[in-house]
């Protein structure tokens, strides 16, 4: 039995999915946003995950293209890292889907606003390495991949994020590459999930449809000033946005 009615569901999930697409364009972490909304609404986790996929997919898809159309994507590395990502995104989503749900909802209410601290302090300090080549970068971007993509599987929200870190501090990709990098991974890690929970039978489409559109109006208009503005204007929002996420979250302890 649901909490809401599907307009209800619409209202509270439909303007917090076009500012999750907007945030994770820029520098990841929508899912911060986006995971808790569906939740919100009453839907079961598993559902909410599997909604949330679905969203979240086309608006990286959105701002994936928007990134390679500027060139701001390493294309090499990020095709590594994509492969790896498809494989461990899809044995992170079913562990998730393996799990209880009263179980799994403890468990985002627990990590999430872990998630937010790391994420809002990591991403003032975070620094670009030396670039690194040849094979030593396609054995890292191959292990980002399939780490974060790991973790967006299981849990998800922050995982664009911390590829976004991982790409710079690791591969040592300046901050722009970095973020285009990290939209193919995420990419790659949604299409994985997406195709696994619609298989499972975990999409409520009525209600992640409308989602996705306003995920690719956000994803859009994101993307646009994220590669206008560049690295300074990303890491800005940033902060500014995770705070607000972390009060949030800290509001959402309800679920339990």
């Amino acid at each position: 039995m649901l909490d809401l009615a599907l307009p209800q569901m619409l209202l509270i999930v439909c303007p917090l999915v076009f500012f999750g697409g907007f945030v994770d364009s820029i520098s990841g972490g929508g899912g911060l946003i986006s995971l808790p909304a569906y939740l919100l609404t009453g839907v079961p986790p598993h559902i909410a995950f599997g909604c949330n996929k679905v969203s979240a997919g086309v608006g990286m898809l959105v701002s994936t293209v928007r990134f390679h159309q500027n060139g701001k994507i390493h294309l090499k590395s990020a095709a590594v890292s994509a492969v790896f990502a498809l494989l461990g995104a899809g044995l992170g989503s079913s562990f998730n889907m393996l799990l209880d749900a009263v179980l799994l909802k403890k468990l985002i209410v627990g990590v999430l606003p872990v998630v937010s601290i790391l994420v809002l302090f990591g991403g003032n300090r975070i620094r670009p390495s030396k670039l690194l080549k040849g094979y030593k970068l396609f054995l890292a971007c191959a292990g980002i991949g399939f780490v974060t993509a790991l973790y967006d599987g299981i849990i998800g929200p922050g995982a664009g994020t911390f590829m976004v870190f991982g790409y710079a501090s690791i591969a040592g990709f300046d901050y722009m590459t970095a973020s285009g990098n990290a939209k193919v991974t995420n990419l790659a890690s949604n299409i994985a999930s997406t195709f696994l929970y619609i298989s499972a039978g975990r999409v409520l489409f009525a209600l992640a449809i409308p989602a996705a559109l306003c995920s690719i109006a956000g994803s859009w208009i994101g993307s646009g000033l994220a590669i206008q503005k560049g690295a300074k204007f990303i890491k800005g929002i940033m902060a500014l946005v995770l705070a607000g996420i972390f009060v949030k979250l800290i509001w959402n302890l309800h679920l339990i």
